[in-house]
């Protein structure tokens, strides 16, 4: 039978049994703080995390769609829901330069940029062996993806071997729903799964797994790093990993509700002058899961609620100081924002139905009963809920095809390939571009109205397509702007000629089919 530790020791002192039992629930705010599509925790201090709710959403399928959907915006700080499905990988990521971006090959690469929300939808977003890096940035979301297996040594390397990093003046980070994971630790050539360092402040990790890694992630690369923090931790599972849940080097952070499973040498380690307020969370099978460790130089923590299945604690001395066998609190620390905490005895079947990608964003609200998620939130990753910005070539617009028996020019064209080959309904048969970028029309010899078309690429070059402008040829208007082939809506305007430019490719684009519609 699984029971909390202080229940255990019961039966060797004959104390703490009452208090154990009245320990498991903490008196705290009522406010629920879980609520689907907005920021928990820390991330909500200091003007809030809303990423780039408000701006366009976009569709990627590459990484280098990614960085051209950054360098396609008005400027570094103009809102976008980049909108992810599929495997981002070294092969599809290459640079992209521009006035509102600053990326590179080797990762996704978040820097000098504001106003952003990544999130996987449809069948899920894969980051395979290229990490994310967040360097002079504010307001992100990242959002229902899954990063694996980043290396610092070994091939390919990406990120120093983070997972998800962030350094240099980072602000108001908020990244939920997601999976972090490696296999195995840094002799491998993995480093950190989560890490936050050089002055990186106001950040949330929520309803989150972290497994097979040497390292979970730190707070401040060195003793004197100290300038990070205002970090929360909630329904997160940590599974085997061997230190590192997290390191901690000054600042403060919230854990509260996660379960660890698993933690092979280390677990939380405030040191350094770091506060850490650890509430109602569930500790198994693990080693040492609260202390300062590896360091004469302490921090402290303020401990209630917890549960600790199984955990056996290493003895005291020099630069090892476990906070059990017996945690007590030897700091306060006051927080600023309202939370609700489930019952600790609840954590790991809250954590098992909420927590990781594709899981349907579901949260709880302290009741230990996972919550299905707001049907209006903007970034809900069900592919089943219509949106009539969603540029999924799977679900075109209903009605009909106006394309059809139109005429069509445009700015090239590749040998061998037709303008009138993108107007008659014919997969098997494309226009390209003689180079990555180029433009091609739709035209009717008197006014249509449309409100949406569909860029269906040929078999073989999907996910070339990286940033687009739609336009009203007869007036220049822009009519849209974004990245990635497929839906692309916009209100209804009447026309004669209206022209998809592509500005920037992965490759040679191949348009199978511009479909036009009212509606």
């Amino acid at each position: 039978m699984r029971r909390p530790v202080a229940l255990r020791l019961q039966a060797a002192l004959g104390t703490l049994a009452l208090a154990a039992a009245a320990g498991v629930v903490l008196t705290m705010p009522e406010t629920a703080s879980a609520a689907a599509g907005g920021a928990t925790g820390y991330a909500t201090q200091n003007g809030g995390t809303t990423g780039g709710a408000g701006g366009q959403t976009v569709r990627a399928t590459t990484g280098t769609a990614i960085h051209q959907a950054l360098c396609g915006r008005a400027s570094s700080s103009t809102p976008i829901v980049i909108e992810v499905e599929g495997t981002i990988n070294h092969g599809n990521t290459s640079k992209v330069s521009g006035d509102s971006c600053n990326t590179a090959a080797d990762k996704i690469e978040l820097k000098q940029v504001s106003n952003i929300t990544i999130v996987g939808v449809g069948s899920g977003a894969v980051f395979d062996q290229l990490g994310i890096h967040i360097r002079e940035s504010s307001n992100i979301v990242i959002q229902n993806v899954t990063v694996r297996n980043v290396k610092k040594s070994g091939s390919p390397t990406s990120n120093g071997g983070d997972a998800i990093g962030m350094e240099s003046d980072v602000r108001n980070v908020w990244v939920d729903h997601s999976t972090l994971e490696a296999s195995g630790g840094e002799s491998e050539g993995y480093d950190g799964l989560f890490d936050m360092k050089d002055n990186t402040q106001y950040v949330t990790l929520s309803y989150s797994v972290l497994r097979n890694s040497g390292r979970g992630g730190l707070i401040g690369s060195s003793e004197s790093d100290r300038s990070n923090g205002y970090v929360t931790f909630h329904h997160n599972l940590y599974e085997n990993i061997d230190s590192r849940a997290p390191l901690l080097r000054g600042g403060v952070a919230h854990m509260y509700n996660n379960h660890y499973v698993s933690l092979n040498k280390s677990g939380i380690n405030s040191r350094a002058g770091a506060k850490a307020k650890v509430d109602n969370n569930y500790f198994e099978d693990s080693k040492d899961v609260l202390g300062t460790f590896y360091t004469d130089e302490a921090g402290s923590w303020q401990v209630s609620g917890n549960i600790y299945d199984n955990v056996t604690w290493s003895e005291p001395g020099g630069d090892n100081n476990p906070a059990g066998p017996n945690p007590q609190s030897n700091t306060t620390v006051s927080i600023p924002y309202s939370y609700t905490l489930d019952d600790a005895s609840c954590v790991p079947s809250v954590v098992s139905g909420t927590a990781g990608a594709n899981k349907g964003l579901k949260v709880s609200d302290g009741s230990c009963t996972p919550q299905s998620p707001d049907p209006t939130d903007p970034t809900d990753p069900d592919p089943t809920d219509p949106d009539p910005t969603d540029p999924d070539p799977t679900d075109p617009p209903s009605g009909t095809n106006l394309s059809i028996g139109a005429g069509s020019d445009g700015s090239s064209k590749a040998s061998g390939t037709s303008y009138g080959n993108v107007r008659d309904g014919d997969m098997s048969t494309y226009w390209s571009p003689s180079g990555t970028t180029g433009s091609v029309s739709v035209k009717w010899s008197s006014a249509r109205t449309v409100a949406k078309i569909n860029i269906r690429e040929a078999s073989g070059s999907q996910g070339t397509i990286g940033s687009y402008r739609v336009l009203n040829h007869d007036t220049g208007a822009v009519l849209a702007s974004g990245s990635g082939a497929g839906v692309i809506a916009f209100s209804p305007v009447s026309l004669e000629k209206i022209t998809f430019e592509i500005t920037g490719a992965s490759g040679t684009p191949k348009v199978a089919e511009f479909e036009t519609y009212a509606g």
